[in-house]
């Protein structure tokens, strides 16, 4: 897993549109500010657009020169942006490259990022949920969900939620004894009332109880935290709440909820402008809601 000198932190969603690349760029930028060293990686395979985020053109070299062999080191995809202490790797622009990753490319990139010289390593996820995506997410030692308060965005969660459980799932030593009851599990839907994860884990439990201490130990291991996005009223913040609560009951996960984000006209207008969110508009209530999460995060 990831080494404990520097702390690596994962933005994902179901969905695309949701705001990863708007909180990668500015909880990039409050730890920055906070005079930590910070490397934003923008992993989002074939729409990439972290470096527009964080007021920077198009970098000349890109995750794609990596994994095509024309640049050799991950060091010399490094980009200075506006603020000190605050690098971009700009991700790949060629989406076919990043999608057909094999495992070992995989490892290696992640094995490189974490010899970067930095405090915190973020990775801007792409949508969906590609392996090469969940697995990025799942190697981060800290996950982090941008969710609208919209049924399409929710729904998208709960689908990735689930893609990293069973991904995770895959993983442990000596699964494949239960083979035939994950994908009986796998196949479940929330409102069949059929087996659920939570109701997977007890029942492997109770039938190989070493194997499933294994799996308790590893899927309490996954606690992503939820970011409400375009917050309007407090309806909107309470989604974020029985979030929580259906993904306890389902999925036996904790989730933290270290805050929201309020709808803000000032998003779209710093984007229009190319310009960093929270350095354009240093007033907006947004500093304060990014200030207070990325406190929160730290802390947790």
């Amino acid at each position: 897993m990831i080494s404990n000198q520097k702390k690596i932190w994962a933005v994902g969603g179901g969905k695309g549109g949701v705001g990863k690349s708007l909180v990668s760029a500015n909880v990039s930028i409050c730890l920055a500010l906070m005079g930590h060293k910070v490397i934003s990686v923008d992993l989002d395979l074939g729409g990439a657009n972290l470096h527009t985020c964080l007021g920077l053109p198009i970098p000349s070299t890109t995750l794609s020169d990596y994994i095509a062999g024309k640049v050799s080191r991950l060091e010399d995809l490094l980009v200075s942006t506006p603020i000190a202490n605050l690098k971009i790797i700009s991700g790949a622009q060629d989406e076919l490259g990043m999608a057909n990753l094999k495992n070992m490319h995989k490892n290696e990139i992640l094995h490189k990022l974490q010899q970067l010289d930095a405090d915190y390593i973020l990775f801007d996820l792409g949508a969906g949920t590609a392996f090469n995506t969940i697995d990025f997410f799942i190697h981060a030692d800290k996950g982090i969900l941008v969710v609208l308060p919209e049924p399409t965005s929710i729904e998208n969660t709960y689908r990735f939620i689930k893609t990293v459980f069973y991904r995770r799932l895959k993983t442990i030593e000596g699964i494949e004894v239960v083979e035939p009851l994950i994908e009986e599990a796998l196949n479940s839907k929330i409102a069949t009332g059929q087996m659920t994860p939570a109701d997977l884990v007890k029942k492997i439990a109770a039938d190989h109880p070493e194997l499933g201490a294994r799996i308790r130990s590893e899927i309490n291991l996954l606690r992503p935290n939820l970011i409400m996005n375009q917050v309007r009223s407090q309806a909107d913040i309470d989604i974020g709440y029985s979030i929580q609560s259906i993904c306890r009951k389902y999925f036996g996960i904790e989730m933290p909820f270290p805050g929201y984000l309020d709808y803000d006209q000032s998003v779209w207008q710093s984007v229009r402008k190319r310009k960093p969110l929270l350095i354009e508009f240093p007033h907006s209530k947004l500093v304060n809601n990014f200030d207070r999460i990325v406190h929160r995060l730290i802390e947790s």
